[in-house]
């Protein structure tokens, strides 16, 4: 019997246990049920893995609780600096965005990226150009805003420090988006999509965007998105890692994910989280931090959320 699964996750970080009130628990779990009630619908009536991550992806997105479009965390620039990455396992197409600033939805242009243009990635002005083109929706500055983000971001402009966007504040927020499914024709998808960094320079870019890193599919394999530091698993090249271990070595989901997160991103002084399924629609979530946002639906009807 064909069979779907959906996971999400808003991000994985270091956050002292008292600071997660329970007022936090219940506005963050129900920002991740309404994210996998998106995505569930277009499962369940048959559409793709491909639409179902995007519209989960969408709705965290458009929650401001979440470091990805309206939430996003503010650059050293005082703008929000975004990125968003979305790949189709079942012929390995992939678009991404970095760097961009004003788009209400980046997934949606990393979407139109990979199916109306040659190119896998864009970037800054180009990247916006081209989201006109495409009349992808904007907004001003002032959507984006959110007092604790600026609290946050000032607080990182006066100790001159460049943080994670879930570290252990007065009132901790949660990270980076990210979603993978499999869909009743066996194919998988996976999308991510974050604000970075709080007070980044540069324009850096993590690995959200980059194919391989924070972000892959492949229906031979699995699914999978990243969050965390993201100079770590650029390095590692942790999502394309997970899928060769499966691949090549032929480890089950859980143990590949296991060895690249647990092992090699710890021995290099990395951590974070990682979401994923595999072709058999087997769901695993790892993170190596105090908390990891994230929650899971499939075709039996099981749906869970939890934090810690």
């Amino acid at each position: 019997m064909n069979k779907f699964s959906l996971v999400i996750h808003g991000g994985a970080g270091t956050i002292p246990t008292d600071l997660l009130t329970e007022e936090h628990i219940s506005a963050h779990s129900k920002g991740l049920e309404e994210s996998l009630d998106e995505g569930q619908k277009i499962l369940a009536s048959g559409g793709s893995a491909l639409d179902a991550v995007l519209a989960s992806i969408v709705s965290l997105e458009n929650n401001i609780l979440f470091n990805a479009g309206r939430g996003a965390v503010f650059a050293h620039s005082g703008k929000h600096e975004m990125d968003a990455c979305i790949m189709d396992g079942s012929n390995l197409n992939a678009g991404a965005v970095a760097s961009v600033e004003n788009i209400k939805n980046p997934i949606k242009l990393a979407k139109v990226v990979m199916t109306n243009s040659p190119h896998v990635l864009l970037t800054r002005e180009g990247a916006l150009e081209f989201a006109r083109q495409q009349n992808i929706e904007f907004e001003p500055n002032e959507y984006f805003y959110s007092q604790e983000r600026f609290d946050q971001w000032n607080r990182a402009l006066e100790e001159d420090q460049i943080i994670l966007d879930h570290g252990g504040e007065i009132k901790p927020r949660s990270g980076t988006v990210g979603a993978v499914a499999l869909d009743l024709h066996g194919n998988l998808a996976a999308a991510t999509s974050t604000g970075g960094m709080t007070n980044k320079k540069f324009n850096r870019i993590g690995d959200t965007p980059i194919i391989g890193a924070g972000t892959y599919a492949n229906n031979e394999t699995c699914a999978l998105s990243c969050t965390g530091y993201g100079e770590y698993f650029m390095r590692l090249v942790c999502a394309y890692d997970i899928s060769c271990l499966i691949e090549y070595k032929g480890l089950s989901l859980n143990e590949a994910m296991n060895t690249v997160l647990l092992e090699k991103l710890a021995k290099i002084g990395g951590k974070g989280g990682i979401i994923g399924v595999n072709k058999e629609g087997e769901i695993y979530s790892v993170f190596s931090t105090s908390v990891m946002y994230r929650g899971s639906v499939d075709s039996t009807g099981k749906k869970s959320t939890a934090i810690l």
